[in-house]
């Protein structure tokens, strides 16, 4: 396991294996660029679980992000299975325990929640879902992210929209909380176009609301979410290792969430680029933490 109480004290197993929807797991490392240390981000999980204790004693009190009880009345049907070992610059090694996993998860059947770990760790997550598709993928990121390579690398964390786009099992993209400059120069921008990646920036966002998103997902889609910590904004987010002003609010974070789960389901969620050692005061694993609490809230909700 690891050296924190799970998240929100949640057991690493039920004895009614077909109780469980929803399967917590942890990546501190995916595919780091040579030369560079993905240490800090490695940390996030463990700060995000370290939050949550302030909340175990309250799993079974109203939560007004969800109208109701975390488990909506039911028994606790989520586990937390722990850290996949994965190892700094074992990119190869590393994607391919995250996949395994992931389609271990499916298998049960479950929905995977995996926390990371920084933005490359949602490729071998997305790759693991090939054998259950057509799934879209809604990101929720500050950064275009449709890089080819870096430095040799394709499997970086500027590339995780360009791989999943390969991939013949995702049906689409949409990519929310976008602003500023970051991963993408005019190439990577024209590819994501000429792939139909629909493109919204955190202005939209602000100025019409979660649903200019929502709507370009299909009814009735199941989606995998990937958030990426920096699109929101670093008033509400400041431990990400680049912040960027006039992100999403927290509310809105949870509205896509809620939204994707009216409209959809929620296949599989992802959260990445926490960055420990930037955060003030808890205050992103604390926000990150009720972030998982709203996926696994909308995951048990969902039918």
């Amino acid at each position: 396991m690891t050296g924190f109480p799970p998240f929100l004290g949640l057991p690493d197993r039920l004895d009614d294996v077909g109780a469980v929807r929803a399967v917590i797991f942890a990546a501190g490392h995916g595919s780091s660029y040579p030369g560079r240390d993905d240490g800090g981000h490695a940390l996030a999980a463990e700060a995000i679980r370290k939050a949550s204790e302030e909340d175990a004693s309250l799993v079974g009190h109203w939560d007004f992000d969800l109208g109701g009880p975390l488990f909506d009345g039911g028994p606790i049907s989520c586990i937390d299975a722990g850290d996949l070992p994965t190892r700094l610059h074992d990119n190869a090694g590393n994607r391919a325990l995250i996949e395994a996993k992931t389609r271990e998860v499916l298998a049960m059947p479950a929905v995977p929640i995996l926390i990371g770990g920084d933005d490359s760790v949602p490729i071998p997550f997305l790759a693991g879902f090939a054998d259950h598709g057509p799934v879209w993928i809604l990101q929720i990121d500050a950064h275009l992210d449709w890089r080819d390579e870096i430095d040799g690398e394709r499997f970086g964390y500027s590339s995780p929209m360009r791989r999943a786009s390969e991939m013949p099992h995702v049906a689409g993209i949409v990519q929310v909380g976008l602003r500023s400059v970051g991963s993408a120069r005019r190439e990577e921008y024209e590819a994501a176009r000429r792939y139909g990646s629909r493109l919204v920036t955190a202005r939209d966002v602000h100025a019409r609301g979660v649903e200019v998103a929502l709507h370009a997902i299909p009814d009735d889609a199941r989606v995998v979410i990937t958030l990426d910590c920096d699109g929101l904004d670093p008033g509400v987010m400041p431990g990400v290792a680049a912040r960027t002003p006039g992100g999403l609010t927290y509310t809105q974070v949870i509205d896509l969430i809620a939204g994707v789960r009216r409209k959809g389901r929620i296949a599989g969620f992802d959260l990445v680029e926490l960055y420990p050692p930037a955060d003030m005061d808890g205050i992103s694993a604390l926000t990150a933490a009720r972030l998982l609490v709203n996926a696994i809230g909308g995951i048990v909700r969902q039918a």
